[in-house]
């Protein structure tokens, strides 16, 4: 039963169809032939109800302040705040990229967002410095990760939905974590720009830093409107998002102009098109997850593997942490999310682990796998922006997935990295 629901999933995804199809007519399959339900309205329900959450309005809402922020000048300004301050060290370049896109995720919460508004003006920078392009498009895709875990951060937002945790919570938990994966992503690269023998960039005087940091103070207003507004109580994270579209539209249109009212159109053209392939594959993934729960068959997997590690809260975030891994190398994280999530929860209640800690975790995973081959949506979204083979993209991304598996063994081992922020903010 679970060969021929694979084998199926398989072959359709090799055929080229949207991974909605695969989850879809594996379900119809398991509905029809294994638990012998004639019944399409059972899906139909499913499907339904895993779309109907007022949390998951944040999302188009974010989709939506991004894509503003993406084509006006939050992103350049960002870019040269964080160059005027760490171009001058030694490996500058490379350093600022990855800070740039740590601060551009605070504003857009999505990973292909950041490859490329981040992407776009720093590649050929690091190019011309002499930097391979091998290394130069790793590092972009995998710095733009940080985007998921650094607030607003969609995949939190379907996590929060499925799993119940705080969203809140979740957004604050993700910042630590966030700028750990920063530092570990700079010392690779100040290591690199000294094996590579490039030399720094010249010093920015003060006067070039305070205009720049002038320039940066509305884009950088954003994370603390959206963090702040939910931890002083004004309003819920879906608020947040409504609030975001708002500072976004008055900041790119009426300040900075640098959108036009017809650009809008567009903008909303892209946040639907987006929106709608979320929604279809959140309605997809809930009903497989329905199907194969009332089957048996995760239960089947799970439960000799958690009765051998038994309740130990490290075990079980390492199985937790190698499954979702695992899978978002080939799925879509969305997916994964909402198929694993459900599945799990029965033994991070076992072990006592707390659910805001575990969405880290999960969403770490989400990130590494959006930059994982074969499959990563970021690895697809470089090839189209920079127009590179498949294989020219991903020739660098090994020493940065390893970066990014040591740190989710560091928060594992250490789960206060996550908990700190939201322990102080309750």
């Amino acid at each position: 039963m679970l060969t021929i629901t694979f084998i199926t999933m398989f072959v359709l995804l090799a055929l080229g169809f949207p991974m909605m199809v695969p989850l879809l007519a594996a379900s119809l399959m398991l509905l029809f032939l294994v638990l012998d339900m004639n019944n399409v309205g059972l899906l139909m329900g499913q499907m339904i109800s895993g779309v109907r959450s007022w949390a998951l309005a944040a999302v188009p809402l974010f989709i939506f302040a991004a894509d503003l922020m993406t084509r006006g000048h939050t992103a350049n300004r960002l870019l040269d705040l964080v160059q005027s301050f760490v171009g001058h060290l030694r490996g500058g370049l490379p350093i600022t990229t990855a800070a740039s896109c740590t601060l551009f995720g605070a504003v857009s919460g999505s990973t292909q967002a950041t490859v490329v508004a981040m992407g776009g003006p720093m590649r050929p920078k690091l190019l011309e410095k002499g930097y391979s392009d091998s290394f130069t498009l790793a590092l972009i895709i995998n710095a733009s990760d940080i985007a998921l875990l650094i607030p607003p951060s969609i995949g939190m937002i379907i996590y929060g939905v499925v799993s119940g945790a705080s969203i809140g919570d979740l957004f604050i938990a993700g910042i630590l974590p966030g700028f750990l994966l920063l530092v570990l992503f700079s010392i690779y690269c100040w290591i690199g720009s000294i094996r590579m023998g490039i030399e720094p960039e010249p010093r920015a005087n003060w006067s070039a830093r305070w205009t720049a940091a002038k320039k940066a103070i509305l884009p950088l207003g954003f994370p603390v409107v959206v963090v702040g507004g939910i931890y002083g109580g004004f309003f819920s994270p879906t608020e947040a998002a409504a609030i975001a579209v708002l500072y976004a539209l008055v900041l790119e249109i009426v300040i900075l102009r640098a959108v036009k009212l017809r650009e809008l159109w567009d903008v909303a053209l892209s946040t639907g098109l987006i929106t709608a392939v979320v929604f279809i594959l959140v309605a997809a993934g809930t009903a497989f997850t329905y199907v194969i729960s009332f089957a048996g068959i995760p239960q089947a997997i799970l439960d000799p593997v958690i009765a051998t590690i038994g309740d130990n809260p490290t075990m079980v975030l390492g199985l937790i942490a190698i499954s979702f891994f695992i899978g978002c190398m080939f799925v879509d994280p969305i997916v994964v999310i909402l198929i694993l999530t459900p599945l799990f929860m029965p033994a991070v209640n076992a072990a006592g682990l707390d659910p805001v800690h575990v969405g880290v975790i999960v969403t770490l995973q989400a990130a590494i796998g959006s930059a994982t081959p074969p499959f990563g949506c970021d690895i697809f979204t470089a090839m189209a922006v920079f127009r590179r083979p498949y294989f020219d993209v991903i020739r660098g991304t090994p020493p940065f997935i390893l970066i990014l598996l040591c740190a989710t063994v560091i928060l594992i081992l250490f789960p206060q990295i996550s908990l700190w922020l939201p322990s102080l903010a309750n």
